[in-house]
Order: C-alpha cells, then sequence, then structure tokens
C-alpha cells in the first residue's frame, strides 16, 4: 500500500514548458534550436538545426507557463499534488554557462517558482539538466565533450543549491542520463563530426557528465545536509523474444549496455565489470584520471528516479521481426502488447518488472518520475473524455502498488504530465500527455487557456485516497 509520505505529483521540463525563451536575460539553449517537424530526425544531423532556419520553434513559446506558473501551481494544488518534478533552465540562470555572477532575473522566476510550490503544500523535486544547455557551450566547446563543461555545471549546481537550499529538498541532476550514448546532442549538446565514432563520443560524455554529476551530489550534501539527490535513467526492461538461449543473452547485453551501464557509474561509483569488453568492442577510449574515478566513488547518488513508458523485446542477430516505433526506444514488437498511436507499446507490469530488477541490484529508494500516454485528443464542450488515460494510468499505479508489497521502497510517482505540454521526441503539442488540455496547436497558435480533463479529476481522487480507489 502506498505509505502517508508517499509522494503524489506530476513532471514537466522547462525547455517544454516554459516559452519565454529570450526574456529577462534567458540565454539560447540548445532546446531552442529544435524544430516542431521531423525533429527526431535532426536530433541525428544537429549540425543542421545550427545552420538552418526553421519556420517554428515550439520551445519559444511552449504553453508560456513562464507567465502562466501561478495558474498551473493552483492547478497542481486543486489535484492534491504534494510533489511537483520540474527542471531549471541552465541558460536562465547563466545565459552562456561561462558568466562570473549569475541572472538575477532567472534566480528570481524560479524563487516565485518554489514559494507558489511551497505556499500550495507541493514540494519541488528540480531537475539540473533536461534536454537543454547554453548553446554558447555548443558553439564553443563542442558541449560535454570538453571537460570545461564539468567545471562550468558545478557552478551552476553550487549557485542554485545556495539559492534555494531552503527551498527544495529533493534534487536531480541529468534527465535520462543514459540517453546520451545515443543521443550526444540531445542530451549533450555536442555535435559528432561526419565518420567519426559516436560511441567514442557518447560514453566519454557519459564520463564527463557523472564526474560532474558526482560533484554536484557533493556540493548539494555540503550546502544542503537535509537534501536528497539522485540520478534519473529512462528505464525499458528489455525481455527476450524467445526462450532461445541466444535471445535470452541478447536482451541482457541490449538492457545493461543501454539502460545499466549508466547507473554503475552513478549508483556504484565505479565502471562495470564488462566495461573493457564492451569499449573494445565499440573501439572507445576514454580520458579518464585517477582523480575522477575517486570522485565517482566518493559521491554516489541518494536514490535512483526513471522513466517509464514501455518494455522492449529483442532477439539473436540475424533474426527478421516487426521493430516498434518507440523512437530510441525501439524494440521487436512485443505481440502480447498492445501499441499507442505512435508505436509505444503498454505495459503496465513491465513497471513492476523494472522496480524489482532496479532494487535487486541497486537496493537504494527508488522514484517513478516519468509515466505517461501521449494521445491525439479534442477539446469537447471544455474537456476531454480521457478513459484511456485514467485506464493506463490506473494499470500502472496498481503495478507500483505491487511493487512495494514485494518490499520495494518507492519514494513517489510524478506523471508525465500534468498538463499538455510540447512533446519532447517529435515537437508537436497534438501529442498530448496532460490531465489538463492547453489550448495550443503544434504551430503555437491558440489561446493557451486551461481545461480540466475527465483524467483530472480521476487523478484527484486516486491523490485523495493515497491510491485506495485504484482497488
Amino acid at each position: 500500500m502506498f505509505s502517508k509520505n508517499f509522494l503524489w505529483g506530476g513532471a514537466t521540463a522547462a525547455n517544454q514548458i516554459e516559452g519565454a525563451y529570450l526574456e529577462d536575460g534567458k540565454g539560447m539553449s540548445t532546446a531552442d534550436i529544435l524544430p516542431g517537424e521531423n525533429r527526431f530526425k535532426y536530433l541525428f544531423e544537429p549540425q543542421k538545426m545550427i545552420e538552418e532556419k526553421f519556420s517554428f520553434y515550439p520551445s519559444h513559446k511552449a504553453i508560456d507557463h513562464y507567465h502562466h506558473y501561478k495558474e498551473d501551481i493552483a492547478l497542481m494544488a486543486e489535484l492534491g499534488f504534494t510533489c511537483y518534478r520540474l527542471s531549471i533552465s541552465w541558460p536562465r540562470i547563466f545565459p552562456t554557462g561561462t558568466e562570473e555572477l549569475p541572472n538575477e532575473a532567472g534566480l528570481k522566476f524560479y524563487d516565485n517558482l518554489f514559494d507558489e510550490c511551497i505556499k500550495q503544500g507541493i514540494q519541488p523535486l528540480v531537475t539540473l539538466s533536461h534536454f537543454e544547455m547554453p548553446l554558447y557551450l555548443t558553439k564553443k566547446f563542442n558541449g560535454w565533450i570538453d571537460k570545461k563543461c564539468i567545471t562550468y555545471f558545478e557552478k551552476y549546481a553550487k549557485t542554485v543549491f545556495t539559492r534555494y537550499r531552503n527551498k527544495v529538498k529533493y534534487w536531480l541532476t541529468f534527465n535520462e542520463v543514459n540517453s546520451v550514448t545515443k543521443l550526444p546532442f540531445h542530451s549533450g549538446g555536442t555535435i559528432v563530426p561526419k565518420d567519426e565514432n559516436v560511441d567514442q563520443y557518447g560514453y566519454q560524455i557519459l564520463h564527463n557528465q557523472a564526474v560532474a554529476s558526482s560533484l554536484a551530489i557533493k556540493a548539494c550534501h555540503e550546502i544542503i545536509p537535509d537534501a536528497q539527490i539522485g540520478c534519473m535513467v529512462q528505464y525499458s526492461p528489455v525481455y527476450p523474444y524467445s526462450c532461445h538461449p541466444d535471445d535470452v543473452w541478447e536482451s541482457i547485453i541490449l538492457e545493461r549496455d543501454r539502460e545499466t551501464f549508466a547507473l554503475e557509474l552513478f549508483v556504484k561509483g565505479e565502471y562495470p565489470y564488462y566495461t573493457n569488453r564492451l569499449f573494445k568492442k565499440l573501439n572507445v577510449q576514454l580520458a579518464i584520471t585517477d582523480n575522477e574515478l575517486c570522485i565517482l566513488k566518493e559521491n554516489t547518488v541518494d536514490f535512483i528516479s526513471f522513466s517509464y513508458y514501455m518494455s522492449l523485446a529483442w532477439a539473436r542477430k540475424g533474426f527478421i521481426g516487426e521493430i516498434t516505433q518507440g523512437n530510441q526506444m525501439s524494440g521487436i514488437k512485443n505481440p502480447y502488447l498492445k501499441s499507442t498511436e505512435w508505436g509505444w507499446q503498454i505495459d503496465p507490469k513491465g513497471l513492476r518488472i523494472a522496480l524489482n530488477k532496479l532494487y535487486d541490484t541497486y537496493r537504494k529508494p527508488l522514484f517513478v518520475v516519468e509515466n505517461g500516454i501521449g494521445v491525439k485528443e479534442e477539446l469537447k464542450e471544455g474537456s476531454v473524455e480521457d478513459d484511456y488515460r485514467i485506464d493506463y494510468l490506473k494499470q500502472h499505479l496498481l503495478q507500483i502498488d505491487e511493487a512495494i508489497q514485494d518490499g520495494i521502497p518507492v519514494m513517489g510517482y510524478t506523471m508525465w504530465s500534468p498538463m499538455d505540454i510540447v512533446s519532447n521526441s517529435t515537437g508537436e503539442m497534438s501529442k498530448r500527455y496532460g490531465l489538463i488540455y492547453v489550448d495550443v496547436d503544434d504551430n503555437g497558435n491558440g489561446t493557451f487557456k486551461r481545461y480540466r480533463k475527465k483524467s483530472f479529476y480521476w487523478y484527484k481522487q486516486v491523490i485523495e485516497s493515497k491510491g485506495d480507489v485504484l482497488k
């Protein structure tokens, strides 16, 4: 059963919600050059995003949370949220990332936002870097492939820890940090030169971010002794497509290399035992110092947070099967599962499996900080009859309850997302995840008015009953 201390809420990201992309001294972020059309294609051709001009950039307006935050937090309070996961936009605090002094107007915005949360009884859970960084650091240093970014990030982290030490007690360092080995620009602001080894860049960036994360953990524990700080990964348990031993082995390899490799660094503070063989296979040679290895070992996370949207199936080399369309999370289509219209396979029990796997391996408290379903929806008579979302969230919450009964310490659940926001993977508003409908279309047009969906009232009841209405 869900405990009285279980944190209930929702999750967003600054670049998908705030808008006001140059207001009050904010600098350009890497997310501010992402187009709203063919976004995923351009994530693999980032140089084109710097060189080309697009007709529309979703982050520039988003849903204008920057000017609607009081209204939005009031709606979260009406839902009964006890926790709200959000991210700070690094270039709001340091517009280029290299300034001596932070941008006071940016700091003040988050002061006001956190004050509003606290006034409404909502604990902020703050991500330091959620798929954006100062664009200047990309243009000057090619992002996180350069270790100078470690120093700049540490300064940024110390600045916000000091400023908000009395307001924020739950922190995360990098969002879905394990994605950087496949998406070095999106997750690390780095452009891999044509014909160079993407794995070499990806794992070096992961190392640099792990060191930066450890330094941030150290600073957080020193500046806010009563705070907890964790890592955040994208986690999809990988099933063997059949009981063929080669299918089983390939599923193990895929899951550990893509998903749990990063956790070894952040949770255990060391490289996994299979690193040498993996790096030899990928032709990767990292620049690592003994001091950096000490930093990793001495400053590990307090808890593990993760996003869960789908499970994957995988098979032996040479197997031919239908591939799902889940972006970087694609796998072989599981015939036992239904899929969303974007090809993401729906697997509530996979969340219980994920929680058991992660706790069995790492013995750290767990926090489900993203989980939700994107659907094309139309507003009718001021609402949306989203029974499919209610069922999706209900089935996943029931599996969390099962995991808690299994004996796993689950800290909380922040569903994605309280309101409709710009889709990270597609740049669309029409891929709607929210409990609250926001009147904005894929081109940034609309009234920006907020409307409660049917799921809003259902989730409110779930929180009020502490999960009892799920049964």
